[in-house]
This record gives C-alpha cells, structure tokens and sequence, in this order.
C-alpha cells in the first residue's frame, strides 16, 4: 500500500487518480455560506507507504465527509478529482475525493452529480480575510 497510480476509466479519456496511504491527521471542519446555500468541508493529509514517502493533503466536501467517515491511522485508496484555480496571478489546485476503499473494500459509492455542485466553492464574503475565496 501507498502509491499514486492513474488508470483508465470509464472511456479512454477518463482517467482516474487514485492515491493510498495511511491517514496521519485530520484537519479540523471548516462550514460557510454562498450563493449556494451552506457549505462544509474536511481536508486530510494521507501519507504514502513507499520508499519515499509522500504527504498528501485531499479534502471531502458535504456528505462525503460523513459517508467517508475517515479516521487517523486507517490505511486508504482514495480516488480523487484534481482542479486549479486562478486567483490574483497565483494557481492553487484542490485535491478532491470521490471514492473511499479500505482494505481493498469499496467503502463508497462514487460521486453523483446533481443540480448543485458539491464543491461549489465559496463566496470571497463568507470566509475571513486570512482564508483564499475558493
């Protein structure tokens, strides 16, 4: 356990991005408000098995964080969505998760898109000035 591998998906344009290792902390919940209504998220740091071990920081966004029920010092294959943004001449990607599998088990079903996106990001007016608007 603790690689980072890319594999075909669905079609052959579909790749899936998909990182294992052992959860080394958890970060605090951090909840707002948009446009959109309420918003929450976790973010994780996961930390690869491998010769040279690697510090992942991912996050879960609304239900996922419940559905994940990630805990310190589980051992997990994450599968994850990658996205940058823009934002006063500097890029800032997010780590997304999407699917949870423990012990080779898939402890979750993959996200399901709906009328509202999950990782709406939120508004520059409903987080404090230390935090980035996204």
């Amino acid at each position: 356990m603790g690689s980072i591998s890319i594999c075909s998906g669905f079609s052959r344009k579909a790749k899936i991005l998909e990182i294992s290792g052992k959860i080394i902390e958890l970060l605090e919940v951090k909840s707002g408000q948009s446009a959109n209504g309420e918003w929450r998220k976790q973010e994780y740091i996961l930390e690869t098995e491998t010769e040279y071990p690697k510090k992942i920081c991912f996050m879960a966004w609304g239900d996922k964080i419940d559905q994940f029920n990630i805990q310190q010092g589980e051992n997990l294959a994450v599968s994850v969505d990658l996205e940058s943004r823009e934002y006063n001449g500097r890029w800032y990607t997010d780590v997304k998760a999407w699917k949870v599998s423990r012990d080779g088990a898939d402890d979750s079903r993959p996200y399901s898109s709906s009328s509202q996106d999950p990782y709406e990001a939120p508004s520059a007016t409903s987080i404090d000035n230390t935090d980035i608007p996204f």
